[in-house]
């Protein structure tokens, strides 16, 4: 089913960017204009996926597949880059947030208003770079939209984020180009060592290809190619199967991140102006666990179980570490930064557990994380445009002077703390879940893990506590800079608050989606 609706949620922010870009500068007014029209055409677009979804089948829909560049290789080869397109029940609840956040991102970069030109071109090129990574089903076109992506994020920190934005922006560039470099290795190795028939009306060749349901069938691998499992070759002591997984954990685990490859994270928060954290925080993370599903999980799926405590540790490591920072932040973005890291160890929890309950409990905390964090970073943005201020212990008892402000900040935190009937409470459930049930962790794990729940309560009540109880108490300068919400920002914090609820006490409409995709992953 060839319709176009994928590839016009890559063309349609490509053709506002362009839009923007030879716009004359007095028509500035209208650069926020295009953006924002553009991410509610792409939100109808993903909405109209959604309906025609068939939920009960787990390969891609909706496939738009062209010819790219074919290369001959002697006389018996070919090597096949193709333009493919597709969406399963994997990708489905991540297109829907992506088209979620970037709107929303999109209402609050209105109040930009320095090089407005090139930040809603840059904003549009990363809209289009995200949705293409979500959208490939050929691993070369998924690495090029990887690729493309640290280009406008770079800038985007770069010019409008804080005073050290240069050194954020930077160390953000440095860690995404090393991962991105290591994913690079592996889809090489992975593509000389399948093959695959490439039928003409005058020749069959032998093709290698970068299509994702070609990488993943094992009775494509060339029996003396290093993937191979009837080749025993070795690279420092390890299988190069193993070696490959490996390579690959670290530079998807770079963009989630996971501890030990987060360091990035905290100053690329900080220093990001509000709408760019959100978006960070809210799809770009995702990606580095789509990607090792999509990727590791599907192509390697003997090296995967064979790490699965590794991969376990991992995230109870990123869970436990990332609480005990926010723990002792004082600086309210910081402090939702670590938070992230320790949200998305649940992540790795749950797909170390290689059970169905695991599998669709890491799915819908990334989808339910994207929408908290998201929340929590416009929270943050509010105070401090406001005041300049992010410090929690300059501010006291802001329910009385902000109570919609705060009505909408619980909904944040208490979703972020797990709190039942909220959102975040259903993903850390089953991640946990399923880990108690997995045969290939130790208990220990899951068990640990709780703890990661009950810090998370700790340093987002006593946030909570300092920021928004008691008699009203902040400096001077800012009392009449401490205004309510505006109706725009009522607008962005109240849609996030609903999806959290609603997703909350109905997850199965989150489910319906992606059970299929996860359930064709562990066969």
């Amino acid at each position: 089913m060839e319709s176009g609706i994928l590839s016009s949620l890559i063309l349609l922010p490509l053709l506002g960017s362009l839009l923007i870009v030879i716009l004359p500068k007095a028509y500035k007014v209208f650069y926020k204009w295009i953006c924002l029209i553009t991410q509610i055409l792409l939100l109808i677009n993903v909405t109209t996926i959604l309906g025609l979804f068939d939920r009960t089948k787990s390969e891609y829909q909706f496939i738009e597949h062209s010819e790219w560049f074919r290369l001959s290789l002697g006389s018996k080869s070919i090597l096949s880059i193709d333009y493919i397109l597709g969406v399963d029940g994997l990708s489905i609840s991540l297109v829907l947030l992506s088209s979620i956040v970037f709107l929303v991102a999109a209402v609050s970069s209105f109040k930009i208003t320095y090089r407005e030109k090139t930040y809603f071109s840059l904003f549009l090129l990363l809209t289009a770079s995200v949705f293409g990574c979500f959208l490939a089903v050929d691993f070369f076109l998924f690495f090029v939209f990887f690729e493309f992506m640290l280009l406008p994020m770079y800038f985007l920190i770069g010019i409008w984020g804080g005073e050290n934005r240069a050194f954020a922006s930077l160390k953000f560039f440095i860690y995404t180009f090393s991962g991105s470099v290591l994913i690079l290795v592996v889809m090489i190795c992975m593509v000389i060592s399948n093959q695959d028939e490439f039928f003409t009306s005058e020749y069959a060749r032998l093709v290698y290809s970068f299509d994702f349901r070609t990488l993943k069938d094992s009775t494509n691998l060339i029996d003396s190619s290093i993937l191979s499992i009837k080749n025993p070759v070795t690279i420092f002591g390890l299988p190069a199967r193993d070696v490959m997984f490996l390579l690959l954990l670290v530079g998807f685990g770079i963009k989630m991140p996971v501890v030990p490859f987060h360091t990035w994270l905290p100053d690329a928060h900080v220093e990001a102006p509000t709408p760019i954290s959100v978006v960070l925080a809210g799809i770009l993370l995702k990606i580095g666990g789509y990607g090792i599903l999509r990727v590791a999980y599907e192509i390697l799926p003997d090296a995967t179980v064979k790490y699965a405590v590794l991969i376990g540790a991992l995230g109870l490591v990123s869970i436990i570490y990332g609480a005990l920072n926010a723990l002792n932040q004082t600086d309210l973005k910081k402090m939702i930064a670590y938070s992230s890291v320790s949200h998305m160890g649940f992540v790795f929890l749950g797909i170390s557990a290689f059970n169905s309950i695991g599998f669709n409990g890491a799915m819908f905390q990334m989808f339910s994380h994207g929408i908290l964090s998201s929340m929590l970073f416009l929270v943050a943005g509010v105070i401090y445009e406001r005041t300049h201020n992010r410090n929690i212990d300059a501010f006291q008892g802001l329910a009385k002077k902000m109570p919609v402000y705060t009505l909408l900040v619980a909904v944040a935190f208490f979703g972020s703390l797990g709190l039942p009937s909220l959102s975040g409470f259903i993903g850390e459930f089953l991640t946990l879940h399923g880990a108690f049930q997995s045969d290939h962790l130790p208990k220990l794990i899951p068990v640990l893990g709780i703890l990661g729940i009950v810090l998370s309560a700790i340093y987002f009540l006593r946030t909570f506590q300092r920021m928004f109880f008691g008699e009203f108490h902040t400096r001077d300068e800012y009392r009449m800079l401490l205004k309510d919400l505006s109706k725009t920002e009522i607008f962005m914090l109240g849609s996030l608050a609903v999806l959290t609820i609603l997703t909350g006490v109905w997850p199965s409409l989150i489910f319906r989606y992606i059970n299929s995709g996860l359930t064709e992953i562990l066969k």
